[in-house]
């Protein structure tokens, strides 16, 4: 006979089972972080919460870790809905909550709950506002309900869980009984990483830019290779040219020799079908090379290399569609116009670039005959783009920083080209940081160090301004004018703008090797040079540079005349340079011993050669240390009024003292010009047109109404050119008529472009509380190019553009 024991047992035990199953938690991808501690020293100026964390060893191979991180702010709305208590809340009503992270992170949104009830969703965003992205990503809307775990909830986005996340919203869509929330968190990734590197001086938006730099590149490690954006958008892959100044800022930050490698190797076999990002790789390749001396490394993919810069070589008078070169205006607006001149220029000074310093790669291993090969190309290529003089006029700042890093900056006539681009602040700017590194690298080959530090402050110290904790894909530091900080970006030519794209910390790099200014003389840093630049208001920098050979540490301060200098074994410092400031160095104190330079130049006063050990220097001017400012004024424009009034009405007309304009007149492609007779045409470029009928329009609007509109979700398609070719020199105004009949809260942007060179004419202009319309006026005296944009809302819509004189 069964025991009625045996039955009451088997209840238990099902019953237990039942309960570790409803109090079943989520469970990581990876491990807890592990490994390490955290250190004493602060970093005040990184964003990054593990900065001071650091790992015993790191290697390639790691996987990933994750911590958790909990918000530094908490908002409810309404407040009568929630009662918040340090992590816990109680719900009682229908609202949202807004969570404060204080920084982007790699990660995802998980809380717990053991009687949640109605309809609750969560969502996610780099900036104040639930993302928003293209079609293609696997959750383009970044609001999803949470996927339950026992008493846990995940936000699960993507298969591989994270996305770039500092803001987080729950919402309780309905509400059924009071109920509780506990412990809303982050989960971040990270790949064990240990600051090696360090930067410091006395102006702290430049440490700040430094670290942030590093952060982005951080936040990007992935399990094998360098990711390119947090953000799960569809592109969210290995991108070989984006991974060029990400392995610049890895190695100068981290020093994670290894890994640099492996993603060196990981993207061997890929170019993503961009010309330029071929060669992009083959510089990657050389600059870890230069950075480590790992000659067997560049022997394994010499072969490689080889082959992409022979392709490079057989299509320079002849090229492909190169794709792309960068969103840049000038450079073709990413994929829409990259063959134009510009790009196609900035591309063939890249090779020549590449060219030659494969060439003298080549030549260190021995490879003399391949070498004079590839030097035979640079010679005779570069010849032939000097003897154009046509083209070497029309040539802009991309172009020109690309001939300055091959080593024209030697060249008379091409130095004057650009020293004269750039004396315009405007002109010196990219939008994106991509492209900008290579700028002011050729600032820094020019010797504008000044120029080159205002630059950053525009562009980088712009996007901290902003409320950037990481480096974005694009900016504009007009942004910083029209929108609030941390709100919605402005939509582009690359789509929904990621504001965490790891190809802007190449100015990491840049810090370290000219403001530092540690930088390799031979292979491997076994001989090196240590001469900071003191300029554009610095008096004092420090920092570490890892070397396989262990950090190379500088510290200088003009002001105390002290300077101290770590050599570590292997290694010579072959150049340490003291700054002269503009000044006389009278005196040199070397470890308690005068002595005297070993040479000077116009910057610096040299020592030679100093052997692995730790050095004091002393130093005094002949008179008081001054040091530069960089430009702090506000950018100027050529075009700065405009005029924003509400429309009439919600309608496609505009009064007939116009001169002339143009409509859309179906909902395809027809459209209605009446042409002034200063205006030769007007052509709208990839835009849509669309029809509303509109039975509920608001008081005032049209019934039926047509418009040019962004091709939202379409990757890239958030924005559209519409080009005025006019008579030069002949001044009029141009009237834009944005709608939004559906009064679906459209919020647009747009900007205003030189049609014949590209270049910036005016800052961002946000049209935004559009209702029944709104109408903005502005003068020109050429052909022009303006770039409609989405911010957020629906497509944008331009119902016609008007001229009047």
């Amino acid at each position: 006979m069964r025991s009625p024991y045996s039955t009451i047992g088997l209840i238990l035990i099902i019953c237990a089972m039942l309960l570790t199953a409803a109090n079943a938690q989520v469970i990581e991808p990876y491990k807890k972080i592990h490994g390490g501690k955290f250190q004493k020293t602060k970093h005040k100026n990184s964003p990054d919460p593990y900065v001071n964390y650091r790992w015993i060893s790191t290697n390639a191979d790691d996987s990933l870790q994750v911590y958790e991180l909990f918000p530094g702010s908490v908002q409810a709305s309404p407040a009568t809905s929630f009662q918040i208590k340090g992590s816990s809340v109680i719900v009682q009503g229908e609202g949202e909550i807004f969570f404060d992270f204080g920084v982007v992170s790699a990660g995802w949104v998980e809380f717990e709950s053991e009687d949640m009830n109605g309809e609750v969703l969560a969502s996610i965003s780099e900036y104040q506002e639930p993302a928003i992205l293209n079609a293609g990503a696997q959750h383009p809307v970044k609001t999803l309900k949470p996927v339950k775990y026992g008493n846990a909830y995940r936000l699960e986005l993507n298969n591989l869980l994270y996305e770039g996340v500092r803001f987080a919203w729950l919402h309780v869509n309905s509400f059924n009984s009071k109920w509780h929330l506990k412990n809303f968190k982050l989960v971040c990734q990270i790949k064990p990483s240990n600051y090696n590197g360090s930067f410091y001086s006395n102006d702290t938006m430049l440490n700040r830019i430094w670290y942030t730099g590093a952060y982005t590149v951080k936040l990007n490690l992935l399990q094998d290779y360098f990711g390119a954006i947090l953000m799960e958008r569809s592109d969210r892959h290995s991108w070989t040219g984006d991974a060029y100044p990400s392995q610049e800022a890895s190695l100068s930050a981290f020093g994670n020799f290894d890994f640099v490698r492996k993603n060196i190797l990981f993207t061997s076999v890929q170019d993503n079908g961009i010309a330029a990002y071929a060669i992009y790789w083959v510089l990657g390749l050389l600059d870890y090379y230069q950075y480590t001396g790992d000659s067997a490394f560049l022997k394994t993919l010499m072969n490689n290399a080889h082959k992409k810069l022979q392709v490079a070589y057989d299509h320079f008078d002849n090229l492909p569609k190169l794709v792309f070169m960068g969103w840049d205006e000038r450079l073709g607006a990413g994929f829409e116009q990259p063959d134009i001149s510009e790009p196609q220029q900035a591309y063939r000074w890249l090779c020549i670039n590449a060219w030659r310093k494969f060439s003298a790669a080549l030549r260190s291993i021995n490879e003399d005959s391949l070498a004079n090969k590839f030097a035979e190309y640079a010679d005779t290529r570069q010849m032939q783009l000097l003897n154009d003089d046509m083209a070497l006029k029309k040539m802009g700042i991309h172009a020109l920083a690309e001939a300055m890093n091959a080593g024209l900056y030697q060249s008379a006539d091409l130095l004057t080209l650009f020293n004269e681009r750039c004396k315009d602040r405007n002109e010196r700017l990219s939008y994106s940081s991509f492209n900008q590194y290579f700028i002011i690298q050729a600032l820094a080959l020019t010797g504008k160090y000044v120029d080159a530090l205002s630059t950053i402050n525009d562009h980088w110290g712009g996007q901290i301004k902003y409320g950037g904790t990481t480096f974005f894909e694009v900016f504009r530091p007009s942004w910083n004018d029209a929108l609030l900080p941390n709100s919605a970006p402005v939509n582009n030519q690359c789509g929904y703008t990621s504001l965490a794209h790891p190809w802007g910390a190449g100015v990491v790099r840049w810090i370290s090797e000219e403001i530092l200014g540690v930088k390799n003389l031979s292979l491997g840093f076994r001989k090196f040079r240590a001469a900071p630049n003191i300029t554009g208001g610095l008096t004092e920098v420090a920092g570490d540079v890892p070397t396989p050979y262990g950090n190379i540490k500088v510290a200088i301060n003009v002001l105390k005349g002290n300077f101290v200098i770590d050599v570590p074994q292997g290694t010579v410092a072959g150049e340490v340079g003291i700054p002269k400031i503009g000044k006389q160095i009278q005196q040199i104190i070397l470890n308690g011993k005068k002595i005297l330079p070993a040479g000077e130049d116009n910057q610096f006063v040299y020592l030679k050669n100093l052997e692995p050990g730790k050095y004091n220097i002393k130093f005094k001017y002949s008179e008081k240390a001054y040091h530069f400012k960089t430009d702090s004024t506000d950018l100027k424009y050529k075009i700065s009024t405009f005029k924003i009034a509400p429309a009439i009405s919600n309608a496609s007309v505009i009064p007939d003292e116009t001169d002339g304009c143009l409509q859309p007149a179906d909902d395809k492609s027809l459209t209605k010009f009446r042409k002034p007779g200063y205006v030769d045409s007007v052509v709208v470029r990839r835009a849509g047109q669309r029809r509303w009928n509109t039975k509920n329009a608001p008081e005032g609007s049209l019934p039926t109404q047509y418009a040019f509109i962004t091709k939202d979700p379409i990757p890239t398609l958030q924005t559209f050119p519409l080009d005025v070719y006019s008579e030069k020199g002949v001044s009029y105004d141009i009237i834009l008529h944005f709608i939004d009949p559906d009064s679906k809260g459209r919020r647009c942007a747009f900007e205003v472009f030189d049609l014949e060179n590209f270049e910036l004419l005016a800052p961002a202009q946000i049209v935004d509380n559009i209702q029944t319309g709104k109408l903005v006026r502005f003068r020109v005296d050429r052909p022009v190019r303006i770039r409609i944009n989405q911010v957020r809302g629906p497509n944008a819509a331009l119902a016609g553009i008007y001229f009047h004189q």
